[in-house]
Protein backbone atom coordinates (compact mmCIF):
# COMPACT_ATOMS: atom_id res chain seq x y z
CA UNK A 1 0.00 0.00 0.00
CA UNK A 2 1.17 3.21 -0.76
CA UNK A 3 1.88 5.56 2.06
CA UNK A 4 2.61 8.53 0.34
CA UNK A 5 2.71 9.99 -3.53
CA UNK A 6 4.75 12.50 -4.91
CA UNK A 7 3.81 15.28 -6.36
CA UNK A 8 4.52 16.22 -9.89
CA UNK A 9 7.56 18.15 -10.31
CA UNK A 10 8.03 21.09 -12.89
CA UNK A 11 7.91 20.05 -16.69
CA UNK A 12 9.18 21.65 -20.02
CA UNK A 13 12.37 23.44 -18.34
CA UNK A 14 10.51 25.42 -16.44
CA UNK A 15 12.93 25.24 -13.07
CA UNK A 16 12.07 28.81 -11.86
CA UNK A 17 8.79 30.92 -11.68
CA UNK A 18 6.95 33.57 -10.58
CA UNK A 19 3.95 35.91 -9.81
CA UNK A 20 0.17 35.20 -8.82
CA UNK A 21 -0.31 32.09 -11.60
CA UNK A 22 -3.88 31.38 -12.58
CA UNK A 23 -6.13 29.28 -10.40
CA UNK A 24 -5.77 25.40 -11.71
CA UNK A 25 -9.19 23.10 -11.65
CA UNK A 26 -8.72 19.95 -9.44
CA UNK A 27 -10.11 16.97 -10.38
CA UNK A 28 -10.88 14.05 -7.50
CA UNK A 29 -8.62 10.75 -7.39
CA UNK A 30 -11.05 7.84 -7.36
CA UNK A 31 -9.20 4.51 -6.42
CA UNK A 32 -9.00 2.28 -9.42
CA UNK A 33 -10.96 -1.08 -8.60
CA UNK A 34 -7.71 -2.66 -9.57
CA UNK A 35 -6.45 -2.28 -6.08
CA UNK A 36 -9.34 -3.75 -4.31
CA UNK A 37 -9.47 -7.00 -6.83
CA UNK A 38 -5.73 -7.07 -7.08
CA UNK A 39 -5.92 -8.33 -10.37
CA UNK A 40 -5.07 -6.57 -13.66
CA UNK A 41 -7.51 -5.45 -16.23
CA UNK A 42 -7.53 -5.50 -19.88
CA UNK A 43 -8.42 -3.01 -22.07
CA UNK A 44 -7.84 -1.84 -25.95
CA UNK A 45 -6.53 1.81 -25.44
CA UNK A 46 -4.63 3.10 -22.13
CA UNK A 47 -3.75 6.87 -22.77
CA UNK A 48 -0.67 7.77 -20.70
CA UNK A 49 -0.47 11.85 -20.50
CA UNK A 50 -3.78 14.25 -19.90
CA UNK A 51 -1.97 17.19 -21.35
CA UNK A 52 -2.85 18.04 -25.04
CA UNK A 53 -2.32 15.68 -27.07
CA UNK A 54 -3.60 12.83 -24.59
CA UNK A 55 -7.00 14.49 -23.79
CA UNK A 56 -7.43 15.26 -27.66
CA UNK A 57 -6.85 12.05 -28.48
CA UNK A 58 -9.38 10.31 -25.35
CA UNK A 59 -11.95 12.95 -26.59
CA UNK A 60 -11.56 12.41 -30.68
CA UNK A 61 -11.71 7.95 -29.30
CA UNK A 62 -14.64 8.94 -27.22
CA UNK A 63 -16.39 10.37 -30.80
CA UNK A 64 -16.29 7.72 -32.72
CA UNK A 65 -17.67 5.57 -29.60
CA UNK A 66 -13.95 4.12 -28.35
CA UNK A 67 -13.36 3.08 -24.95
CA UNK A 68 -9.89 4.29 -23.14
CA UNK A 69 -8.48 4.51 -20.22
CA UNK A 70 -6.21 7.50 -19.72
CA UNK A 71 -3.44 7.62 -16.50
CA UNK A 72 -2.49 11.25 -15.77
CA UNK A 73 -0.14 11.64 -13.21
CA UNK A 74 -1.18 14.98 -11.42
CA UNK A 75 -5.10 15.93 -10.20
CA UNK A 76 -4.98 19.28 -12.54
CA UNK A 77 -4.94 20.70 -16.14
CA UNK A 78 -1.86 22.63 -16.92
CA UNK A 79 1.83 22.17 -14.67
CA UNK A 80 1.30 23.44 -11.42
CA UNK A 81 3.67 26.73 -11.05
CA UNK A 82 4.18 26.63 -14.80
CA UNK A 83 0.73 26.64 -15.62
CA UNK A 84 0.23 28.84 -19.02
CA UNK A 85 2.81 27.35 -21.31
CA UNK A 86 1.49 27.09 -25.03
CA UNK A 87 -1.06 29.91 -26.20
CA UNK A 88 -1.31 30.03 -30.14
CA UNK A 89 -3.84 27.50 -31.72
CA UNK A 90 -3.85 27.01 -35.57
CA UNK A 91 -6.66 27.19 -38.02
CA UNK A 92 -6.09 23.21 -38.38
CA UNK A 93 -6.49 22.34 -34.50
CA UNK A 94 -9.48 24.87 -34.34
CA UNK A 95 -11.01 22.75 -37.24
CA UNK A 96 -10.40 19.66 -34.96
CA UNK A 97 -11.86 21.19 -32.09
CA UNK A 98 -14.85 22.24 -33.69
CA UNK A 99 -15.32 18.67 -35.06
CA UNK A 100 -15.21 17.43 -30.99
CA UNK A 101 -17.57 19.90 -29.95
CA UNK A 102 -15.07 22.49 -27.84
CA UNK A 103 -14.33 25.12 -30.39
CA UNK A 104 -16.95 27.60 -29.71
CA UNK A 105 -15.76 27.71 -25.68
CA UNK A 106 -12.51 28.45 -27.29
CA UNK A 107 -13.63 31.26 -29.36
CA UNK A 108 -15.50 32.65 -26.53
CA UNK A 109 -12.62 32.61 -24.33
CA UNK A 110 -9.33 33.56 -26.43
CA UNK A 111 -8.26 36.17 -28.77
CA UNK A 112 -8.57 35.61 -32.67
CA UNK A 113 -5.58 37.50 -34.60
CA UNK A 114 -4.49 37.23 -38.27
CA UNK A 115 -1.91 40.48 -38.63
CA UNK A 116 2.06 39.98 -37.70
CA UNK A 117 4.78 42.22 -37.94
CA UNK A 118 8.25 42.32 -37.34
CA UNK A 119 10.66 44.78 -35.89
CA UNK A 120 14.16 45.14 -36.49
CA UNK A 121 15.33 48.48 -33.86
CA UNK A 122 12.74 50.49 -34.64
CA UNK A 123 12.00 49.90 -38.19
CA UNK A 124 9.01 47.13 -39.18
CA UNK A 125 10.88 44.92 -41.74
CA UNK A 126 8.22 42.56 -42.66
CA UNK A 127 4.26 42.44 -41.80
CA UNK A 128 1.46 39.41 -42.89
CA UNK A 129 -2.39 39.46 -42.91
CA UNK A 130 -3.56 35.34 -42.98
CA UNK A 131 -6.75 36.20 -43.90
CA UNK A 132 -5.73 37.40 -46.98
CA UNK A 133 -3.36 34.42 -47.94
CA UNK A 134 -5.86 31.53 -49.91
CA UNK A 135 -4.28 28.63 -46.86
CA UNK A 136 -6.58 30.88 -44.65
CA UNK A 137 -9.07 32.46 -46.15
CA UNK A 138 -11.83 30.25 -46.80
CA UNK A 139 -12.03 28.19 -43.64
CA UNK A 140 -14.80 28.17 -41.25
CA UNK A 141 -12.58 28.91 -38.37
CA UNK A 142 -9.74 31.92 -37.92
CA UNK A 143 -5.81 31.67 -38.83
CA UNK A 144 -5.31 31.67 -34.95
CA UNK A 145 -6.64 31.84 -31.12
CA UNK A 146 -4.40 32.91 -28.61
CA UNK A 147 -5.82 30.76 -25.14
CA UNK A 148 -3.69 29.64 -22.21
CA UNK A 149 -3.00 26.09 -22.64
CA UNK A 150 -4.80 25.32 -19.87
CA UNK A 151 -8.05 26.31 -20.63
CA UNK A 152 -8.68 23.86 -23.75
CA UNK A 153 -7.23 20.76 -21.89
CA UNK A 154 -9.99 21.73 -19.46
CA UNK A 155 -12.44 22.28 -22.30
CA UNK A 156 -11.35 18.84 -23.40
CA UNK A 157 -11.59 17.40 -19.72
CA UNK A 158 -15.70 18.69 -19.73
CA UNK A 159 -16.05 17.41 -23.10
CA UNK A 160 -14.72 13.92 -22.41
CA UNK A 161 -16.91 13.33 -19.68
CA UNK A 162 -20.31 14.46 -21.74
CA UNK A 163 -18.92 11.85 -24.25
CA UNK A 164 -18.46 9.09 -21.80
CA UNK A 165 -16.55 6.34 -23.23
CA UNK A 166 -13.19 7.45 -21.31
CA UNK A 167 -12.11 6.53 -17.96
CA UNK A 168 -9.62 9.36 -16.75
CA UNK A 169 -7.69 8.67 -13.68
CA UNK A 170 -5.79 11.18 -12.14
CA UNK A 171 -2.78 10.91 -9.74
CA UNK A 172 -1.75 8.01 -11.06
CA UNK A 173 1.17 7.44 -12.24
CA UNK A 174 2.95 4.74 -14.39
CA UNK A 175 6.47 3.29 -13.01
CA UNK A 176 6.78 0.08 -14.77
CA UNK A 177 6.38 -0.92 -18.32
CA UNK A 178 6.62 -4.34 -20.48
CA UNK A 179 5.58 -5.77 -23.67
CA UNK A 180 4.87 -8.38 -25.89
CA UNK A 181 3.32 -9.76 -29.19
CA UNK A 182 -0.10 -9.24 -27.64
CA UNK A 183 -0.23 -6.73 -25.79
CA UNK A 184 1.46 -4.32 -23.18
CA UNK A 185 1.61 -4.60 -18.91
CA UNK A 186 2.05 -0.97 -16.80
CA UNK A 187 2.19 -0.68 -13.29
CA UNK A 188 0.91 2.32 -11.82
CA UNK A 189 1.41 3.79 -8.58
CA UNK A 190 -1.52 5.90 -7.08
CA UNK A 191 -2.30 7.45 -3.61
CA UNK A 192 -4.18 4.64 -2.32
CA UNK A 193 -1.39 2.14 -4.08
CA UNK A 194 -0.29 0.02 -6.48
CA UNK A 195 -1.77 -1.98 -9.45
CA UNK A 196 -1.07 -3.41 -12.87
CA UNK A 197 -3.53 -2.82 -16.06
CA UNK A 198 -2.80 -4.39 -19.67
CA UNK A 199 -3.49 -2.74 -23.04
CA UNK A 200 -3.64 -3.94 -26.35
CA UNK A 201 -2.37 -0.21 -26.98
CA UNK A 202 -0.55 2.11 -25.28
CA UNK A 203 0.01 5.78 -26.42
CA UNK A 204 2.62 7.84 -24.71
CA UNK A 205 1.33 11.20 -24.52
CA UNK A 206 3.76 12.11 -21.43
CA UNK A 207 5.89 15.00 -22.64
CA UNK A 208 9.46 15.98 -23.51
CA UNK A 209 10.66 13.86 -20.38
CA UNK A 210 9.32 10.04 -21.46
CA UNK A 211 9.97 7.03 -19.48
CA UNK A 212 8.56 4.94 -22.48
CA UNK A 213 11.00 6.30 -25.10
CA UNK A 214 13.82 3.71 -22.71
CA UNK A 215 10.92 1.47 -21.48
CA UNK A 216 10.14 0.96 -25.39
CA UNK A 217 13.88 1.13 -26.42
CA UNK A 218 13.12 4.00 -28.60
CA UNK A 219 15.70 6.23 -30.45
CA UNK A 220 15.99 9.57 -30.59
CA UNK A 221 17.26 12.77 -32.91
CA UNK A 222 18.34 15.53 -30.69
CA UNK A 223 20.05 18.70 -30.60
CA UNK A 224 20.22 20.87 -27.12
CA UNK A 225 21.07 24.52 -28.11
CA UNK A 226 22.16 27.26 -25.64
CA UNK A 227 19.47 29.71 -26.81
CA UNK A 228 17.61 30.95 -23.15
CA UNK A 229 14.68 32.68 -23.00
CA UNK A 230 12.16 34.15 -20.42
CA UNK A 231 8.63 34.48 -20.59
CA UNK A 232 6.14 36.37 -18.96
CA UNK A 233 2.15 36.42 -18.47
CA UNK A 234 1.34 39.75 -17.31
CA UNK A 235 -1.36 42.12 -17.13
CA UNK A 236 -1.05 46.30 -17.38
CA UNK A 237 -2.17 49.33 -18.58
CA UNK A 238 -1.48 49.86 -22.05
CA UNK A 239 -3.42 47.94 -24.94
CA UNK A 240 -1.36 47.46 -27.74
CA UNK A 241 -2.79 46.41 -31.08
CA UNK A 242 -3.82 42.78 -31.15
CA UNK A 243 -1.43 41.39 -33.56
CA UNK A 244 1.78 39.53 -33.46
CA UNK A 245 4.41 41.91 -32.70
CA UNK A 246 8.43 40.18 -33.15
CA UNK A 247 11.44 41.89 -32.62
CA UNK A 248 14.45 40.73 -34.16
CA UNK A 249 16.87 43.12 -32.58
CA UNK A 250 14.70 44.99 -29.79
CA UNK A 251 16.46 48.04 -28.10
CA UNK A 252 14.66 47.46 -24.97
CA UNK A 253 15.76 43.96 -25.01
CA UNK A 254 19.65 44.52 -25.33
CA UNK A 255 19.19 44.24 -29.29
CA UNK A 256 17.89 40.68 -28.73
CA UNK A 257 14.44 39.15 -30.05
CA UNK A 258 11.17 39.80 -27.87
CA UNK A 259 7.52 38.04 -29.09
CA UNK A 260 4.59 39.95 -28.00
CA UNK A 261 1.05 38.16 -28.13
CA UNK A 262 -2.40 39.22 -26.27
CA UNK A 263 -4.57 35.79 -24.99
CA UNK A 264 -7.07 35.35 -22.70
CA UNK A 265 -8.94 36.85 -19.70
CA UNK A 266 -6.75 40.33 -20.80
CA UNK A 267 -3.21 38.77 -20.22
CA UNK A 268 -0.25 39.51 -22.78
CA UNK A 269 2.45 36.49 -23.23
CA UNK A 270 5.72 38.73 -23.51
CA UNK A 271 9.02 36.34 -24.58
CA UNK A 272 12.34 37.73 -24.44
CA UNK A 273 15.99 35.87 -25.30
CA UNK A 274 18.28 36.76 -22.64
CA UNK A 275 21.80 35.83 -23.32
CA UNK A 276 23.19 32.38 -24.63
CA UNK A 277 24.53 31.09 -20.87
CA UNK A 278 22.13 33.37 -18.86
CA UNK A 279 20.83 32.02 -14.95
CA UNK A 280 16.98 31.07 -15.24
CA UNK A 281 16.99 31.98 -11.71
CA UNK A 282 18.23 35.34 -11.79
CA UNK A 283 16.52 36.13 -14.93
CA UNK A 284 13.01 35.14 -13.94
CA UNK A 285 13.35 37.00 -10.28
CA UNK A 286 9.81 39.45 -10.16
CA UNK A 287 12.27 42.65 -9.76
CA UNK A 288 14.16 41.89 -13.10
CA UNK A 289 11.37 41.03 -15.28
CA UNK A 290 9.24 44.28 -13.99
CA UNK A 291 12.69 46.25 -14.97
CA UNK A 292 12.72 44.67 -18.65
CA UNK A 293 8.82 45.27 -18.89
CA UNK A 294 9.49 49.21 -17.92
CA UNK A 295 12.00 49.08 -20.00
CA UNK A 296 9.45 48.34 -23.22
CA UNK A 297 6.66 49.68 -22.11
CA UNK A 298 7.25 53.20 -20.05
CA UNK A 299 7.17 53.95 -16.36
CA UNK A 300 3.88 55.17 -16.70
CA UNK A 301 2.58 51.44 -17.21
CA UNK A 302 1.09 49.70 -14.51
CA UNK A 303 2.09 46.10 -14.65
CA UNK A 304 0.83 42.92 -12.68
CA UNK A 305 2.64 39.76 -13.45
CA UNK A 306 0.49 36.48 -13.45
CA UNK A 307 3.63 34.33 -14.33
CA UNK A 308 6.93 34.34 -15.44
CA UNK A 309 9.39 31.59 -16.16
CA UNK A 310 12.71 30.84 -18.30
CA UNK A 311 13.32 28.20 -20.75
CA UNK A 312 15.88 26.64 -23.30
CA UNK A 313 14.94 25.37 -26.66
CA UNK A 314 16.19 22.20 -28.05
CA UNK A 315 14.77 19.72 -30.53
CA UNK A 316 14.55 15.97 -30.56
CA UNK A 317 12.66 13.63 -32.95
CA UNK A 318 12.02 9.93 -32.02
CA UNK A 319 13.39 8.30 -34.78
CA UNK A 320 9.96 5.54 -34.56
CA UNK A 321 6.55 6.70 -33.76
CA UNK A 322 5.53 3.43 -32.96
CA UNK A 323 7.71 0.74 -30.98
CA UNK A 324 5.88 -2.48 -30.96
CA UNK A 325 2.17 -1.88 -28.87
CA UNK A 326 3.69 1.95 -27.77
CA UNK A 327 2.23 5.20 -30.03
CA UNK A 328 4.39 8.51 -29.40
CA UNK A 329 2.83 11.54 -29.69
CA UNK A 330 2.68 14.93 -28.64
CA UNK A 331 6.35 16.23 -27.02
CA UNK A 332 6.70 12.72 -26.43
CA UNK A 333 7.32 12.52 -30.14
CA UNK A 334 9.38 15.36 -30.93
CA UNK A 335 10.07 18.40 -29.53
CA UNK A 336 10.39 21.97 -31.19
CA UNK A 337 11.06 25.35 -30.93
CA UNK A 338 8.26 27.21 -30.43
CA UNK A 339 8.33 29.29 -33.05
CA UNK A 340 5.55 29.76 -35.78
CA UNK A 341 3.43 27.71 -33.20
CA UNK A 342 4.96 23.93 -34.21
CA UNK A 343 4.95 22.36 -30.71
CA UNK A 344 1.18 21.26 -29.05
CA UNK A 345 -0.77 22.01 -32.58
CA UNK A 346 1.56 19.23 -33.31
CA UNK A 347 0.73 17.16 -30.92
CA UNK A 348 -3.21 17.80 -31.31
CA UNK A 349 -2.76 16.56 -35.53
CA UNK A 350 -0.88 13.39 -34.08
CA UNK A 351 -4.13 12.39 -31.99
CA UNK A 352 -6.15 13.50 -35.27
CA UNK A 353 -4.51 11.25 -37.05
CA UNK A 354 -4.28 8.45 -34.80
CA UNK A 355 -7.34 8.26 -33.46
CA UNK A 356 -9.28 7.35 -36.33
CA UNK A 357 -7.17 4.90 -37.12
CA UNK A 358 -7.51 2.83 -33.88
CA UNK A 359 -11.27 3.69 -34.43
CA UNK A 360 -11.34 1.82 -37.36
CA UNK A 361 -9.28 -0.72 -36.62
CA UNK A 362 -10.97 -1.58 -33.40
CA UNK A 363 -14.35 -1.77 -35.16
CA UNK A 364 -13.33 -3.94 -37.90
CA UNK A 365 -13.40 -1.36 -40.31
CA UNK A 366 -9.61 -1.31 -41.06
CA UNK A 367 -7.18 -3.53 -41.05
CA UNK A 368 -4.30 -3.38 -38.27
CA UNK A 369 -1.60 -3.11 -40.98
CA UNK A 370 -3.14 0.80 -40.96
CA UNK A 371 -1.91 2.01 -37.78
CA UNK A 372 1.56 1.61 -39.14
CA UNK A 373 0.72 4.72 -41.35
CA UNK A 374 0.74 6.86 -38.32
CA UNK A 375 4.26 6.39 -38.51
CA UNK A 376 4.68 7.55 -41.97
CA UNK A 377 2.78 10.56 -42.12
CA UNK A 378 3.21 11.77 -38.14
CA UNK A 379 7.07 11.17 -38.50
CA UNK A 380 7.08 13.37 -41.82
CA UNK A 381 5.45 15.95 -39.89
CA UNK A 382 7.88 15.66 -37.35
CA UNK A 383 10.94 15.91 -38.71
CA UNK A 384 9.29 18.78 -41.29
CA UNK A 385 8.33 20.72 -38.33
CA UNK A 386 12.07 20.24 -36.23
CA UNK A 387 13.25 21.30 -39.81
CA UNK A 388 11.56 24.93 -39.75
CA UNK A 389 12.19 25.86 -36.16
CA UNK A 390 15.68 24.57 -36.11
CA UNK A 391 16.34 27.28 -39.08
CA UNK A 392 14.18 29.83 -37.26
CA UNK A 393 16.61 29.60 -34.14
CA UNK A 394 19.61 29.81 -36.11
CA UNK A 395 18.10 33.17 -37.55
CA UNK A 396 17.23 34.49 -34.27
CA UNK A 397 20.80 33.29 -32.56
CA UNK A 398 22.97 33.01 -35.59
CA UNK A 399 26.30 31.92 -35.29
CA UNK A 400 29.53 34.21 -35.91
CA UNK A 401 30.58 34.10 -39.54
CA UNK A 402 28.35 33.36 -41.91
CA UNK A 403 24.77 32.88 -40.23
CA UNK A 404 25.21 36.11 -38.80
CA UNK A 405 26.57 37.74 -42.27
CA UNK A 406 23.37 36.59 -43.37
CA UNK A 407 21.45 37.71 -41.35
CA UNK A 408 22.64 41.08 -41.22
CA UNK A 409 22.26 41.47 -45.20
CA UNK A 410 18.86 40.04 -44.72
CA UNK A 411 17.66 42.57 -42.57
CA UNK A 412 19.33 45.21 -43.94
CA UNK A 413 17.72 44.23 -47.39
CA UNK A 414 14.19 44.20 -46.14
CA UNK A 415 14.14 47.57 -44.63
CA UNK A 416 14.22 48.77 -48.54
CA UNK A 417 12.93 45.87 -51.29
CA UNK A 418 9.80 43.99 -50.61
CA UNK A 419 11.84 40.68 -51.97
CA UNK A 420 14.12 40.24 -49.49
CA UNK A 421 11.81 40.29 -46.74
CA UNK A 422 10.63 36.35 -46.71
CA UNK A 423 14.73 35.90 -45.45
CA UNK A 424 13.49 37.43 -42.48
CA UNK A 425 12.68 34.27 -40.66
CA UNK A 426 10.83 35.20 -36.74
CA UNK A 427 8.76 31.45 -37.68
CA UNK A 428 7.29 30.42 -40.51
CA UNK A 429 3.52 30.01 -39.13
CA UNK A 430 2.22 26.41 -38.47
CA UNK A 431 -0.18 24.45 -41.04
CA UNK A 432 -1.38 21.18 -41.57
CA UNK A 433 1.33 19.19 -42.83
CA UNK A 434 1.54 17.39 -46.17
CA UNK A 435 1.77 13.27 -46.01
CA UNK A 436 4.07 12.61 -49.19
CA UNK A 437 5.37 9.03 -47.85
CA UNK A 438 2.49 7.45 -46.14
CA UNK A 439 1.30 3.61 -46.71
CA UNK A 440 -2.61 4.92 -46.52
CA UNK A 441 -2.75 7.21 -49.41
CA UNK A 442 -2.23 7.28 -53.17
CA UNK A 443 0.08 10.04 -54.96
CA UNK A 444 -3.23 12.21 -55.23
CA UNK A 445 -3.68 12.45 -51.65
CA UNK A 446 -2.16 13.27 -48.54
CA UNK A 447 -3.35 16.71 -48.59
CA UNK A 448 -5.59 18.29 -45.70
CA UNK A 449 -8.83 19.72 -46.71
CA UNK A 450 -10.03 23.08 -45.10
CA UNK A 451 -13.32 23.39 -43.27
CA UNK A 452 -14.94 25.17 -46.01
CA UNK A 453 -18.85 25.96 -46.66
CA UNK A 454 -21.28 24.42 -49.10
CA UNK A 455 -25.06 24.34 -49.53
CA UNK A 456 -27.10 21.29 -48.27
CA UNK A 457 -29.56 20.29 -50.91
CA UNK A 458 -32.14 22.17 -49.05
CA UNK A 459 -30.28 25.51 -49.41
CA UNK A 460 -29.05 25.71 -45.76
CA UNK A 461 -25.31 26.13 -44.85
CA UNK A 462 -22.68 23.15 -43.82
CA UNK A 463 -19.05 22.87 -43.73
CA UNK A 464 -16.65 19.69 -44.21
CA UNK A 465 -16.90 18.80 -40.44
CA UNK A 466 -20.59 18.47 -40.85
CA UNK A 467 -20.24 15.97 -43.93
CA UNK A 468 -17.43 14.48 -42.17
CA UNK A 469 -20.16 13.88 -39.22
CA UNK A 470 -22.45 12.67 -41.49
CA UNK A 471 -19.80 9.87 -42.58
CA UNK A 472 -19.15 8.88 -38.93
CA UNK A 473 -16.40 6.63 -38.52
CA UNK A 474 -16.53 5.84 -42.43
CA UNK A 475 -14.49 7.15 -45.78
CA UNK A 476 -16.41 10.35 -47.32
CA UNK A 477 -16.56 9.84 -51.25
CA UNK A 478 -17.35 13.20 -52.97
CA UNK A 479 -18.32 12.96 -56.91
CA UNK A 480 -17.99 16.19 -58.35
CA UNK A 481 -20.23 17.08 -60.93
CA UNK A 482 -22.84 14.51 -63.08
CA UNK A 483 -22.36 10.66 -62.28
CA UNK A 484 -23.67 8.08 -65.11
CA UNK A 485 -25.82 5.35 -64.10
CA UNK A 486 -22.74 2.96 -64.26
CA UNK A 487 -20.78 5.28 -61.72
CA UNK A 488 -24.19 5.06 -58.86
CA UNK A 489 -23.96 1.56 -59.54
CA UNK A 490 -20.46 1.23 -58.80
CA UNK A 491 -20.33 3.50 -55.80
CA UNK A 492 -23.37 2.10 -54.11
CA UNK A 493 -22.23 -1.48 -54.15
CA UNK A 494 -18.94 -0.13 -52.99
CA UNK A 495 -20.85 1.42 -50.28
CA UNK A 496 -22.58 -1.69 -49.18
CA UNK A 497 -19.81 -3.61 -49.19
CA UNK A 498 -17.21 -1.21 -47.41
CA UNK A 499 -17.22 1.22 -44.33
CA UNK A 500 -17.89 4.77 -46.90
CA UNK A 501 -20.40 7.34 -47.51
CA UNK A 502 -20.58 8.46 -51.05
CA UNK A 503 -22.51 12.07 -51.89
CA UNK A 504 -22.82 13.95 -55.01
CA UNK A 505 -21.32 17.68 -55.34
CA UNK A 506 -23.27 19.97 -57.67
CA UNK A 507 -23.34 23.11 -58.71
CA UNK A 508 -25.98 25.82 -58.27
CA UNK A 509 -28.25 24.49 -60.81
CA UNK A 510 -27.41 21.20 -61.78
CA UNK A 511 -29.83 18.51 -61.39
CA UNK A 512 -29.11 15.61 -58.85
CA UNK A 513 -29.15 12.21 -59.56
CA UNK A 514 -28.98 10.67 -56.36
CA UNK A 515 -30.60 12.08 -52.63
CA UNK A 516 -27.36 12.13 -51.25
CA UNK A 517 -26.32 15.09 -52.82
CA UNK A 518 -24.86 19.02 -51.63
CA UNK A 519 -24.39 22.06 -53.19
CA UNK A 520 -21.04 23.79 -53.70
CA UNK A 521 -22.24 27.16 -56.21
CA UNK A 522 -19.13 28.52 -54.83
CA UNK A 523 -16.49 25.99 -55.78
CA UNK A 524 -14.93 25.91 -52.12
CA UNK A 525 -15.29 22.55 -52.02
CA UNK A 526 -13.76 21.35 -54.92
CA UNK A 527 -10.82 23.69 -54.70
CA UNK A 528 -10.51 22.66 -50.85
CA UNK A 529 -10.35 18.64 -51.97
CA UNK A 530 -7.72 19.93 -54.44
CA UNK A 531 -9.55 18.50 -57.17
CA UNK A 532 -11.02 20.56 -60.41
CA UNK A 533 -14.35 19.57 -63.03
CA UNK A 534 -15.50 15.94 -63.17
CA UNK A 535 -13.62 14.07 -60.78
CA UNK A 536 -13.62 12.33 -56.87
CA UNK A 537 -12.00 12.81 -53.78
CA UNK A 538 -12.08 10.62 -50.95
CA UNK A 539 -11.63 11.95 -47.65
CA UNK A 540 -10.59 10.23 -44.50
CA UNK A 541 -12.38 11.17 -41.05
CA UNK A 542 -9.36 13.36 -40.25
CA UNK A 543 -10.38 15.43 -43.36
CA UNK A 544 -7.29 14.51 -45.66
CA UNK A 545 -7.58 13.11 -48.56
CA UNK A 546 -6.55 9.52 -49.26
CA UNK A 547 -7.34 10.07 -53.09
CA UNK A 548 -8.17 11.85 -56.03
CA UNK A 549 -9.50 10.50 -59.73
CA UNK A 550 -11.48 11.32 -62.81
CA UNK A 551 -13.36 8.31 -62.77
CA UNK A 552 -14.91 5.52 -60.84
CA UNK A 553 -12.80 2.40 -61.60
CA UNK A 554 -10.45 0.30 -59.92
CA UNK A 555 -8.60 3.10 -59.06
CA UNK A 556 -10.83 4.04 -56.39
CA UNK A 557 -11.36 0.57 -55.01
CA UNK A 558 -7.75 0.87 -54.48
CA UNK A 559 -7.49 3.68 -52.91
CA UNK A 560 -10.04 2.47 -50.16
CA UNK A 561 -8.51 -0.39 -49.57
CA UNK A 562 -4.82 1.21 -48.99
CA UNK A 563 -6.58 3.93 -46.71
CA UNK A 564 -7.98 1.26 -44.34
CA UNK A 565 -4.81 -0.72 -44.37
CA UNK A 566 -6.06 -3.63 -46.98
CA UNK A 567 -3.04 -3.19 -49.31
CA UNK A 568 0.42 -1.74 -48.85
CA UNK A 569 1.62 1.31 -50.28
CA UNK A 570 3.29 -0.24 -52.98
CA UNK A 571 0.58 -2.37 -54.25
Amino acid sequence: MATHYAPTSFSNSYEFTAGSGYQLPEYPFVAPPEIASGETSHHPIVIVGGGLAGLTLAGLLARHGIRCVLLDEDNTVGVKGASSRGICYTQRSLEIFERLGIYECIAAKGIQWSVGRTFAGNDEVYSFDLRQQGAFNLSSQPPFINIQQFYIEGYLVERIQQLGHADIRWSNRVVGFEQDDKGATLTVTTPAGDYRIRAEHVIDATGSRSPFRAWAGASVTARKGDDRWCIADVRFSKHPPVERHTWIEAPFNENRAVWQHLMGDNVWRIDYQMAPHADPEQVSREDVVRERLTRQFGADCEIEIVWVGPYAYRSECIDKMRCGRVFFMGDAAKVVSPFGARGGNTGIADADNLAWKLAAVMSGHAAPALLDSYHDERHEAATQNVLVTNRTARFLRPADGVEKLFRTAALSLARQHVFARQFVNTGRMAIANPYTRSSACCDTGGLPVQNVSFQWADGSAGTVNDLLAWAGSRMLLLLFGDVSDACIERTQALAASAPLLSVQVLGADEPARVKEHVRDPKGHLQGACHVFGHAWALLRPDSYIAATGEVVDASLINALARALGAVGGDE
